[in-house]
């Protein structure tokens, strides 16, 4: 399913969606239905790539989350969980190769390092495996720990971990890890728009979680690309469209409260 959504909100599907369109008029030059259609496709993918419209649908499924405060957290064993993203791995000519988290996992990375300045948990877990495309060598669970600890995260108190391929796997797995340390509360760092999904994921678990959202790497907005279609409008769409379907996903499979 995300593969999917990931390609028709790209420009793959729109090539491929108005290609389609074409190869009907061409078949029945005389159909309304055909016409109708690449209307239709031309329509949709201007609204969805149009950021003003897709930023507010990403601001009403993150609606109600606020940065983070130390008194968010009551007294007792915390831990912060840190979801992962990508990583990404640079090369030179002789394969040398140093690896980092995308921008979204580096953004949810120093925001985990400044909620454990805040709280001082126990223990804070650097999640994510190896998924699609990325280096198998450079899971986003320890691209973002490696920069958690540039970041003054001490390694005692750090844990990896880098199975997980999915939001489901991330809870259980982290569960599992956390039930020896026997914590009271879970901070969990995520985007303020996955953070919906991953609470009532974690939630499904048993897991006594709380949001600390990251900042959105993408702050600015260059007049194009609030005034006209564009690649960002159509990538948040994606991520929008991409949450709705998880959360209906997830609540059909019993791992969503």
């Amino acid at each position: 399913m995300t593969d999917f959504v990931r390609f028709v909100f790209s420009l793959g599907g729109v090539i491929s969606a108005l290609a389609l369109g074409c190869a009907w008029l061409l078949a029945r030059p005389s159909s309304s239905s055909a016409r109708r259609f690449v209307v239709f496709v031309a329509f949709a993918y201007a609204a969805a790539s149009f950021y003003p419209a897709s930023h507010a649908a990403a601001a009403l499924v993150s609606r109600g989350y606020l940065p983070f405060r130390a008194s968010d957290v009551p007294d007792g064993r915390t831990a912060v969980v840190v979801l992962g993203s990508g990583s990404f791995t640079a090369r030179d000519w002789d394969e040398h190769g140093v690896s980092m988290p995308d921008p979204v996992g580096a953004n949810r990375a120093i925001e985990a390092a400044r909620v454990y300045r805040l709280v001082d948990p126990v223990v804070i877990v650097s999640s994510g495996g190896s998924v699609g495309a990325m280096d198998p060598n450079a899971p986003g669970g320890k691209v973002m720990g490696d920069l958690l600890l540039q970041l003054g995260v001490p390694a005692s108190r750090l844990m990896l971990e880098l199975e997980s391929q999915s939001t489901h796997d991330e809870a259980v797995i982290v569960k599992r890890m956390l039930e020896p340390i026997r914590v009271e509360h879970v901070v969990i760092v995520t985007s303020d728009i996955h953070m919906r999904r991953a609470l009532g994921t974690f939630r499904a678990e048993g897991l006594p979680v709380l949001p600390a959202i990251a900042r959105s790497p993408h702050i600015q907005t260059p007049w194009d690309i609030v005034l006209l279609p564009s690649q960002s409008g159509l990538t948040e769409a994606q991520d929008v469209m991409h949450e709705i379907l998880g959360i209906g996903y997830y609540a059909a499979h019993g791992w969503f409260q």
